[in-house]
């Protein structure tokens, strides 16, 4: 059946919804995020949902919000979002074509897959505590929640149980069943208690709809009968027989619903329901509304809106509560609808979207129907409608119908059941007001209103989805929610004028949706909820605006301006605000913002105990009674009193005191003092004044003194007697004067050093008698005498410069006052030129009387360097631009002085530079010609080059069109096009061509965008004259258009080829690609065709696999392309404008490949054939074949099959190279990876080998007959060979000895004092020690070992390495649509592991599998020890019962055997166990001696000579790596300096016998011993260099050019080969890149520590070399020489191992060893031998000996296989001492064994001792034990992901499923509790494939 849908259901392009899983903490992400501070509003509080949201609901007082997802039902905190509880709905199977399963009588043949379940309605009951939470599963069937827990189901129907009750399907099918098809409800109460109902409205998507899966099978019709609209019992506390039934008989008369036949014509899709009163007083009843959308058809008689409005009556008027009703009236008997319009009859936004109900307003959003089906956002409008319009509409169509019929105003539904009656028809019947608003009895017909209700839109924008309305301070506020995920708030007026908008981002993307609520306890809180969001957002973000102009100026209807707190705030967020005055709201105007005007602001300082008297103005309460005074700053308060009525008040404040008046700057004569009136300790107005001193203004302006102090806007006076500025003129006697000044006149140029008379003009002179004045000329002095004429002349006046010229300032000043000038407003100045300064001279004599001074006039003649540009076009305008010396001392003199042969050159005044440089704008020529630029300044000046007048022609552009969207790149062509300065181009006459670049033959520029799609002109303009092109066109074409790209999937490295398909590329000349938040740099694009572009994907940074799809922008030619659509609101609101990107890519990991068995080499003989096969990890990114590429070097391999899970290639051509190793990669777009290296190999080998073989054999035969020849001869010589080698043996073993018991007591001392017990001890982590101990060998499971962290020390040590074990704690990697089922089945499948009896069978039925193997075995006791780590009580409880059923079958047997070998998952348990409960004993006892242990055997085997390639050492404890040769190794102490690890220098002792490599790890653990292992620098990452003078160095290797060579093998470089002396200065850094130029690869080797006379030892004689081989047995004797050295820390370790200590007793042992004796005592077994070997089989061999041999799983240390030798002997000794059998050692025993035969026997009492001391300990309390494992677990309870550990035990489950089900039905306690079923659920959960793709992630 499909049927019907809520309005929370997602649109069909939602796509698939996330995973459904119970949310991991991780996801439950609650974001206070940043505010966003320009938008006016604030996200408070986010939740995600993992999977899409449908429906969310708030409980009455908003303490509670409800949010619905796909799948998931979320109960939140009011406020703070916090998740309260959830509740996982799905998905189920289900199936379209089947009943309800809760039907039983119902069966269902058709097949059912998993379904998500989509919310369709959540409605809260708050009188009955119950959530209605319906969905679309099981034919949308409801259930009852608990409103103060969501998870609990408050009332279970159908109840089933022992009292069951009759369900039919009307009452299970109640909301819609599929995704898309929409459901809104409504709970409704009645008076008197009668109980609650529910009304429901829905799409149908029953039989015969879209939205239904044909079959064309009868049992189809049983869908036929859903109405569209009901109303439904809802009394949970009553009858439930009778819940969810149409609940007024006969039912039919309360259910509205269309007939068969008309459904398909007649689709509802229902907006929202939505209660409201009555607008007309004094009925005031209560209505039910529903906003809907209808697709009829016009032809109809029925409305052809396709908004509509129905109406529904629901009791009497007398109802005092609005979701009260008194007698119930029939949902026919009332229903009405009529029609909505937004706009007008031409252009209506058709399409209800979201209706929000205001009082008597009713606010809709609409949108124009079938816009924005491009891909691009829908144009919408906010229309308001009156509901008084609506109701009195509602009462005339009813009088029209019944009363007095007019045609064509209303309609009898008659496409409804309940519709078939009379069409309207007079009645004579006086209808009763009730009767008008809600029909009768008599008139039970649905009816029609034909024409709509009409409004116009306040507001258009692009993409509304929601809509909430508020009437805040006599504005309307309205809030709108946007397909982009945004919220506008939009402030109206009482006229519905848009006053102000803000907008703010919320969820990016995610389409808002339709329905807003207030939060009902603060109503400055808006709930919304977007596609994965639910927000929480503060309506207003006041805090913003620091000012109250910028407060008042936003026009935000929410803030106003506090002014005792001076903020802006929301109003009831300010103190007071209910006093006059105290708040200002936007509605009073900026003029109501508080001030203060000082009324006098300017105080002369001189002034007498002055007061500010300061008015108040706007917005300030009654200041009378408060604590006021006046601010200045700097701690300084003065008192100040009020005076005034409340209307008009004043301020009276004493000034601040003299002493404390600010400083004045140095240039100013006065400072400005800001004051703050402070009431109650808090400034909250401020105001500035003025503090003036006259006399500073005189001083200031020394040059123009008198000007100044008249002219400044003080009250100053000038006292010429006294020369001074003062504030009052009684301190001055002469009368008021104006100020003598010099007229400031332009002086004629000078040159230096010539004498010139000079004229100077004064104003308002009152000199009565000759005065003389110095005159202030640089150089020169001279006199004048003062004119009452006010001329002074200045004969002979001298100017000297040495420069090219100098500007004089002319001043005068008194002679007898040198400190008193005459003013001088504006400067003047006198010029004084230098024409001897390298210029050519035109000498001339003035005739004038001054040439009697004889002196002659220079001046020198123009000359021209250079001239730009060299051509220019005909009609001239051109500026040329003229460079050289001499050219005019003034601009007048070049006027009319430049010319191009005779055209005049017009100079530009604002260019000129007095004699160096003319700008000019070239004449208009007639015709074309050149010739040189002339400057005629009373000489003429001639330029060397000439000056072109040319022709440009114009020819052709290309491309000739080009989309409208501009960025197209035209190039044209022509000649001459470089003329002239200035060029443009042209579109149309007024738009220019942008990045203008030309030469002579083309001019190329980008071409701007248009409006239209039509040919413009190109007008090319040299110099903004006529255009030099007439017939030059472009035409602007449609832009291109991209329909789709695909793929929609990348990985990270980026390079995936994405195709964009769509039209018009043809006009794309460049494409570019760019991935917007996490993508990199943009790739560049190539265009195939008119249809096609590919484009590489850019690489991704920061991104998160599974993250949700990020949007991809093109930009074509440059520009970012968009849709063509209306952009209406970008022009309106251009700040707001935001890019929606049609299209987004998925970004995941990048594939993984790896070769069959995983191996890093491939052998290939060349010449044969070659086929690859790679295996790769499955993914998501759906890669086709040809995105592989497999290169074997430079060479491709042919792919010739592809699957989700290997490749297939072959090489056809030779694989012939120089190279015997060629690296085999794959390239995946830009990921490139190399998955093994093909080695090579001769085919010519077995040719060699089989003439080699055939050699030796022949060579075998003639030595055979050479030594039966000679055999006689050489027995006679062989005894006295002999003789002589025994006296030589014995000579050499007396020196060994000798030399061995003194190297035996100076060890000891060297040892102790070398090992540095200050250090460190370089811990593993718990986590690390753990998987180490249980994984040794790193499961197969993880095929890679896991790498210990580091933190890197410097940027020179050390490099960060991450953990890579998979049950460490992190994210479970699998994808997300495994993630649901996955851990569903985990979670199901932890619950039966936790059942013991599940468990234990579980475990015995592995082991009874053959194939069930020892690893197996081990890795499931781990994997179960890492899952229940958390519960270790149980652990120990499972391990005991398991334990109990081992010793049962050992006792049988033989029961000494018993836990000597790990073959069983119970013994790998109690090893794991163990390893936990002894790791703090382990950490805090043992850890020291053992790792002084390690230390001291390193130590020792460095003391003497190694050999580098052996490995074997001079001291060691194993026989096996006892270096048997007598090499004399002298020490070297080295003075080394290498900059890391913290230490700068050492001194570091080795040895000459040292290769280089040895030397540098000698340094590197001198240097780094301090530090963990794992971040020391590796040696081959090193270089060393040795100073051997002060200029020479030398680097240091193992192998070089002065490397030995014997017998063709290359000897090791050693110390004593570099000849390094004893202090040698020696430098190790860090190297750049290894060295590769001498490698290892093909060279032989010798050992470095052979006697270096051994190479011309082979030459001595057979005998004499003979004599110096001695049997290496009498080296053994260095064993004991290094175990005597060890003794003592070894003996330490034992000691540490096998005591006691008072205050940290192995409980764990304790407890064991009595469960041991316990089990013992049960079965009767007395043996104290027995005992013995399961105590030594449970402790020492199965913890302390693995330790003891794996000393790495304790510390980050470097074990090398020498010290692991050693060690395996140290562990031998400890065995041989748990032991009780008597060792027989005799000559031929292995010295590992003899060697500490000795101390075996006390060895042996110490462990005896040991194991009594445990057994006379109190026994332990299961209590006691049960808090020790639950502190341990609870240390560690968060370091593993139990959750990868459960899904590895799971294979096993999976793989030996029917042998467990067949265990499980076996063992008669789990048969009676149903596990094997729990079992199989856990299968069928996880089967399917889900699994395997989650397992392969």
């Amino acid at each position: 059946r499909g049927r019907r849908s809520a309005a929370g259901a997602p649109s069909a392009g939602s796509g698939p919804p996330r995973p459904p899983a119970l949310l991991p903490p991780l996801l439950l992400l609650l974001l206070p995020l940043l505010p966003g501070r320009a938008a006016g509003l604030e996200v408070q509080r986010k939740f995600l949902s993992p999977t899409p949201t449908n429906n969310f609901a708030l409980d009455g007082p908003g303490s509670r919000v409800y949010l619905a997802a796909v799948n998931r039902l979320f109960q939140l905190s009011g406020g703070e979002l916090a998740l309260e509880a959830e509740a996982a709905v799905g998905p189920v199977l289900d199936s379209p074509l089947c009943h309800a399963p809760q039907l039983p009588q119902a069966s269902c043949e058709h097949p059912k897959v998993l379904t998500n379940n989509y919310n369709k309605i959540l409605q809260p009951d708050p009188e009955q505590g119950v959530l209605v939470v319906c969905g679309s599963i099981y034919q949308g069937l409801c259930q009852l929640r608990s409103m103060a827990n969501i998870s609990a189901v408050a009332v279970r129907f159908p109840p089933g149980g022992s009292d069951p009750v009759t369900v039919f399907p009307s009452m299970l099918n109640v909301a819609a069943n599929h995704p898309n098809a929409s459901t809104v409800g409504l709970v409704l109460r009645r008076g008197g208690g009668g109980g609650a109902r529910l009304l429901v409205a829905a799409t149908y998507t029953g039989f015969g709809s879209p939205f239904f899966p044909r079959n064309r099978s009868l049992e189809d019709h049983r869908f036929e009968n859903t109405p569209e609209i009901a109303i439904r019992a809802l009394n949970a506390r009553g009858d439930l027989a009778k819940l969810f039934t149409f609940d007024i008989n006969p039912s039919d008369d309360n259910i509205f619903k269309i007939k068969q036949g008309a459904k398909a014509r007649h689709k509802l899709s229902f907006v929202r329901a939505f209660l409201q009163r009555g607008a007309a007083p004094p009925a005031r009843r209560p209505y039910a509304y529903l906003a809907l959308n209808s697709e009829a058809n016009a032809g109809d008689k029925e409305s052809p809106s396709h908004s509509l409005l129905a109406r529904i009556c629901l009791g009497e008027a007398a109802e005092t509560t609005l979701n009260g009703s008194g007698e119930t009236k029939k949902l026919t008997e009332s229903y009405i609808q009529l029609g909505l319009r937004c706009g007008g009859a031409s252009d209506a936004f058709t399409r209800l979207v979201s209706v929000f109900p205001a009082r008597e307003l009713l606010f809709g959003v609409f949108e124009r129907a079938g816009a924005g089906g491009g891909g691009g956002r829908p144009q919408s409008a906010l229309c308001v409608f009156r509901f008084s319009e609506i109701e009195e509409t509602i009462r005339a169509a009813r009088n029209s119908c019944f009363v007095s019929p007019a045609a064509g105003m209303v309609t009898v539904l008659d496409s409804v059941v309940q519709g078939t009656g009379p069409a309207c028809e007079k009645r004579n019947i006086q209808l009763q007001p009730e009767q008008l608003d809600c029909g009768a009895a008599h008139l039970q017909h649905p009816l029609a209103i034909v024409n709509p209700v009409t409004a116009t839109p306040v507001f258009t924008y692009s993409g509304l989805t929601a809509v909430a309305v508020a009437s805040i301070n006599n504005y309307t506020v309205v809030f709108l929610g946007t397909a982009s995920g945004g919220l506008l708030k939009i402030n109206l007026d009482s006229t519905m004028k848009v006053i102000s908008r803000r907008s703010i981002s919320v969820a990016y993307g995610e389409p808002v949706h339709p329905i807003m609520q207030f939060d009902p306890s603060d109503s400055t809180y808006l709930y919304l909820m977007t596609s994965y969001q639910m927000t929480r957002v503060k309506v207003a973000a006041c805090n913003q605006y620091s000012t109250c102009t910028e407060c008042l100026a936003a026009a935000d209807a929410y803030c106003g301006w506090c002014t005792m707190e001076t903020r802006c705030s929301l109003q009831h967020e300010c103190t007071n605000f209910t006093g006059a005055n105290f708040w200002a709201s936007t509605s009073e105007g900026v003029q109501q913002c508080p001030s203060m005007t000082i009324l006098e602001p300017e105080i002369n300082i001189d002034k007498e105990n002055p007061v500010l008297i300061i008015q108040i103005n706007g917005t300030i309460p009654n200041l009378n009674g408060t604590n006021i005074s006046c601010d200045y700053g700097n701690n300084i308060h003065m008192v100040a009193r009020v005076a005034g009525d409340y209307a008009n008040q004043f301020i009276y404040c004493s000034l601040l005191p003299r002493e404390k008046y600010p400083a004045f700057p140095e240039d100013q004569d006065h400072v400005v003092v800001e004051t703050a009136l402070r009431v109650n300790s808090k400034n909250i107005i401020r105001a500035n004044f003025t503090i003036y001193d006259c006399k500073r203004t005189g001083n200031i302006y020394p040059k123009r003194a008198c000007t100044s102090c008249l002219s400044t806007r003080w009250k100053c006076h000038w006292c010429p007697s006294t020369y001074a500025c003062v504030s009052n003129h009684s301190q001055c006697d002469d009368k008021k004067i104006d100020c003598p000044q010099i007229v400031s006149t332009s002086l004629e140029p000078m040159p230096t050093g010539v004498p010139r008379d000079m004229t100077i003009t004064l104003a308002n002179a009152t000199f009565s008698k000759v005065k003389e004045f110095p005159e202030v000329w640089e150089g020169s002095a001279s006199h004048f005498t003062g004119s009452p004429h006010q001329l002074l002349f200045f004969p002979y006046v001298q100017l000297h410069t040495a420069e090219k010229s100098h500007l004089f300032p002319v001043s005068l000043q008194l002679k007898d006052r040198p400190d008193r000038f005459i003013d001088s407003p504006e400067m003047m100045t006198g010029l004084s030129r230098n024409y001897f300064y390298s210029a050519p001279i035109c000498l001339w004599f003035r005739r004038e009387p001054v040439a009697q001074l004889g002196t002659a006039r220079f001046f020198p003649c123009p000359e021209i360097r250079w001239i730009e540009p060299l051509r220019g076009p005909l009609e001239g305008g051109t500026l040329l631009t003229i460079r050289g010396r001499n050219l005019g001392r003034r601009f007048s003199d070049v006027v009319g002085a430049v010319r191009i042969g005779s055209v005049l050159c017009a100079p530009l005044p604002a260019r000129y530079i007095v004699s160096e440089q003319i700008v000019c704008q070239t004449g208009e020529a007639q015709e074309a010609f050149s010739d040189v630029v002339t400057v005629n300044v009373s000489r003429e000046g001639k330029s060397r080059e000439r000056y072109s007048y040319v022709l440009p022609v114009v020819q052709s552009i290309a491309p000739l069109n080009g989309p409208k969207a501009g960025g197209t790149r035209v190039t044209i062509r022509g000649s001459r096009l470089d003329v002239g300065s200035e060029l443009r181009v042209l579109v149309n006459t007024s738009r220019q061509c942008t990045d203008l670049s030309r030469n002579a033959s083309t001019i190329t520029c980008t071409m701007p965008s248009a409006e239209l799609t039509t040919a413009v002109r190109v007008c090319v303009q040299f110099e903004n004259k006529s255009c030099a092109s007439y017939n030059i066109t472009f035409k602007y074409e449609k832009n291109p258009t991209i329909s789709d790209i695909n793929p929609k999937k990348s990985q990270i490295s980026g390079g995936r080829i994405i195709t964009l398909e769509g039209r018009g590329f043809e006009l794309v000349q460049n494409v570019s690609m760019m991935v917007r938040g996490i993508g990199r740099e943009p790739t560049s694009c190539k265009v195939h065709t008119d249809t096609i572009i590919t484009c590489p994907s850019p690489a991704a940074s920061n991104v998160t696999v599974g993250s949700k799809p990020a949007p991809v922008d093109f930009y074509l030619n440059g520009r970012l392309y968009t849709d063509d659509r209306p952009a209406l609101d970008e022009e309106m609101y251009p700040e707001e404008a935001l890019h929606i990107s049609k299209f987004s890519l998925e970004y995941y990991a990048d594939p993984q490949f790896f070769t069959a068995k995983k191996e890093k080499w491939i052998k290939h003989h060349p010449g044969e054939p070659l086929t690859l096969v790679i295996h790769k990890e499955p993914d998501s990114l759906g890669l086709e074949s040809n995105e592989y590429q497999v290169k074997i070097g430079l060479i491709s391999c042919e792919i010739q099959i592809v699957s989700d899970k290997v490749i297939h290639c072959s090489v056809n051509e030779s694989l012939s190279t120089s190279n015997r190793q060629l690296p085999v990669t794959i390239q995946v777009g830009k990921f490139n990876y190399t998955v093994a290296m093909l080695h090579l190999g001769g085919g010519e080998t077995a040719i060699i080998v089989s003439i080699v073989i055939c050699s030796i054999l022949l060579v075998l035969s003639v030595v055979a007959l050479f030594v039966f020849c000679t055999k006689s001869r050489r027995a006679e010589r062989y005894w006295q060979k002999t003789l002589l080698q025994m006296e030589e043996m014995e000579s050499q073993i007396r020196e060994e000895i000798r030399k061995g018991f003194a190297e035996l007591q100076t060890d000891m001392t060297d040892l102790t004092k070398e090992l540095n017990r200050s250090q460190g001890i370089p811990f593993l982590e718990y986590k690390h020690f753990v998987t180490r101990t249980f994984f040794p060998k790193c499961s197969s499971l993880y095929e890679e070992c896991y790498i210990l962290p580091s933190q890197q020390l410097s940027s020179q040590v050390g490099s960060q390495v991450q953990e890579t074990h998979p049950l460490l704690v992190g994210e479970w990697k699998i994808p997300e649509n495994c993630r649901p089922n996955m851990e569903e089945g985990i979670s199901l499948f932890s619950t039966l592991l936790n059942n013991k009896h599940f468990l234990i069978v579980f475990v015995h039925a592995l082991e009874q599998q053959k194939d069930f193997a020892v690893r197996d075995r081990c890795n499931l006791a781990s994997l179960l020890t890492i899952a229940l780590h958390g519960k270790l009580e149980y652990y120990t409880s499972i391990m005991k019962d398991l334990l109990v059923d081992l010793i049962d079958a050992s006792a049988s047997k033989n029961p000494k055997l018993m836990l000597r070998r790990t073959e069983s998952v119970v013994e790998k348990m109690l090893t794991n166990w163990m390893s936990i409960c002894m790791y703090s004993y382990l950490r805090e006892t043992v850890g020291e001696p053992f790792f002084l242990l390690i230390c001291a055997i390193k130590q020792q085997i460095n003391k003497g000579s190694i050999d580098a390639i052996t490995g074997k050492a001079r001291y060691t404890l194993n026989e096996e790596w006892l270096l048997r040769e007598n090499i004399e190794a002298k020490p070297r102490n080295l003075n080394v300096s290498f900059q890391g690890c913290g230490m700068d220098s050492l001194s570091v002792r080795a040895m000459d016998t040292d290769t280089l490599s040895q030397v540098k790890e000698k340094i590197l653990e001198a240097f780094c011993k301090n530090v963990p292992y794992s971040q020391w620098p590796r040696v081959e990452d090193v270089d060393l260099e040795w100073f051997a003078t002060s200029t020479d160095s030398y680097i240091l290797r193992d192998l070089d050019d002065t490397s030995v060579v014997e017998d063709g093998r290359k000897k090791l470089n050693t110390l004593a080969h570099y000849k390094i002396p004893e202090g040698a200065s020696l430098a190790m850094s860090l190297s750049d890149k290894k060295d590769t130029t001498l490698s290892r690869g093909n060279v032989s080797l010798l050992s470095p520590v052979l006697p270096t006379d051994e190479s011309v030892e082979h030459k001595k004689s057979h005998r004499q070399s003979h004599r110096k081989k001695v049997l290496p047995e009498i080296y053994l004797t260095r064993l004991l020489s290094t175990k005597g050295t060890l003794q003592k820390f070894l003996d330490d370790l034992f000691k540490a191992i096998l005591s006691i200590r008072d205050d940290k007793p192995p409980v764990a042992v304790k407890y064991f060893f009595d469960f041991l004796e316990e089990q013992a005592e049960k079965r009767g077994i007395t043996d104290p031998d027995t005992m013995h070997i399961w105590k030594t089989n449970s402790l020492p061999l199965r913890f302390w000996v693995n330790i003891l041999k794996n000393p790495q799983f304790v510390f980050d240390i470097d074990k090398t296989d020498h010290i692991d030798a050693c060690l395996s002997v140290i562990a031998q000794a400890f065995i041989d001492a748990c032991s009780l059998s008597d060792l027989q050692l005799g000559k031929d025993s292995p010295t590992n064994k003899l060697l500490y035969a000795k101390e075996i026997p006390e060895y042996r009492k110490i462990v005896q001792r040991y194991y009594k001391q445990i057994h006379d300990m109190p026994p332990l309390s299961e209590q006691e034990m049960n808090a020790h494992l639950a502190e341990e677990s609870r240390k560690y309870r968060n370091e593993f992901n139990t959750n990868v550990a459960m899904a590895e035990i799971y294979k096993y489950a999976k793989r030996y499923r029917s042998q467990i089900v067949a265990a499980l039905d076996a063992n008669p306690t789990t048969k009676r509790t149903q596990l094997q079923h729990k079992f199989e659920q856990v299968i069928a959960l996880m089967e399917d494939n889900i699994y395997e793709c989650c397992s392969e992630a």
